[in-house]
């Protein structure tokens, strides 16, 4: 989801890189699921979420929609979200755990860490009003985030908000066109089922094809 914020009003006011500490360690969160029950509706999931549920759950897409995700217009783009009740979030656990924490989406690995894009790189900001643990410990970002190649995910994320802010433009001059965007970039990214290996190239493969079709000259 992209958010038009004042940086100093929700984090601590510094810029974290991957390889910095950063007091976002919440032990385990033991007795608390504050987060997964109060973000409702905002879990918005990219096509390396998908990826993983796909993968890890043994759903298709349309499977998901049917149990655990809802399409959503997201800053003019449809998007897929987690569904959640007056509970939280389905896969909350009765004690309170998350039952998919292996293969969780990038939004909540980040959780209380925030994420934006400046000049094409991703940095990483501590919010400071949304998480009720206490006692946080320091870790590295790269650590708490617990992605292997962390640099690849990065340049994954920065080139995904590129495209969606794209996409964007488009729709804005192009508004009679905002049906066959969506249903292509759905397709493209979402419908069209991954393989196991290799996610990272499959997603530049189909983004570069999205590209030639939107805006071949």
């Amino acid at each position: 989801m992209l958010r038009q914020v004042d940086l100093d009003e929700i984090s601590d006011g510094k810029v974290y890189q991957s390889h910095d500490l950063v007091k976002a360690d919440c032990n385990g969160c033991v007795g608390c699921s504050f987060c997964c029950r109060s973000m409702v509706g905002t879990i918005t999931l990219d096509p390396f979420d998908i990826y993983n549920l796909t993968l890890n759950l043994r759903k298709s897409f349309e499977l998901l929609l049917s149990e655990y995700i809802e399409l959503n217009i997201t800053d003019g783009i449809i998007l897929p979200t987690l569904k959640t009740t007056a509970e939280g979030c389905l896969f909350l656990s009765r004690e309170g755990r998350c039952t998919i924490h292996g293969f969780r989406p990038g939004l909540c690995r980040l959780f209380p860490l925030g994420r934006f894009i400046r000049d094409n790189k991703v940095h990483y900001i501590l919010q400071i009003h949304e998480c009720m643990y206490e006692n946080r410990s320091d870790i590295f970002v790269h650590k708490w985030i617990g992605l292997p190649d962390i640099g690849v995910y990065e340049e994954f994320s920065a080139e995904w908000y590129n495209l969606i802010k794209r996409l964007q433009a488009f729709i804005a001059e192009n508004a009679d066109q905002a049906k066959v965007v969506n249903m292509l970039m759905l397709k493209s990214f979402y419908l069209n089922p991954y393989n196991a290996s290799d996610f990272y190239r499959q997603f530049w493969e189909r983004k570069e094809s999205l590209i030639k079709q939107l805006f071949a000259e």
